[in-house]
């Protein structure tokens, strides 16, 4: 009985890892995005005369504050969202300790 319980709690603890890992995985890539974003904003900010971006592989010109507005929106966004997966992984990684403490004490009282 006990070791049917151990072995849910185990794979319990694998699954909360696997999350763990896509949430980091999901993170690194939007915090990659919101780097592009802000070196995009520089280069805006910086910028001189015409002003372009590219929609669905064609370079379109645009106006210089609404690119900023574009981009501004965009960089929010991303915020928001890496902030809601590190919440997430808060959650996940006090869960994933909790069962592992959990998991150690019944192996250690088994040995005993």
């Amino acid at each position: 009985m006990a070791d049917k319980d151990l072995n849910k709690k185990i794979e319990e603890l694998q699954l909360i890892e696997t999350h763990l890992r896509n949430f980091l995985a999901q993170r690194q890539t939007l915090q990659m995005e919101l780097n592009e974003i802000e070196n995009a904003y520089e280069e805006v900010e910086k910028g001189k005369g015409d002003m372009y971006k590219i929609v669905a592989g064609v370079m379109i010109k645009s106006d210089k504050e609404e690119l900023k507005k574009e981009l501004g929106e965009k960089k929010k966004l991303i915020k928001a969202r890496i902030e809601s997966i590190e919440k997430q992984e808060k959650i996940l990684d006090k869960e994933s300790n909790d069962l592992r403490k959990d998991i150690n004490d019944r192996v250690g009282k088994e040995k005993d």
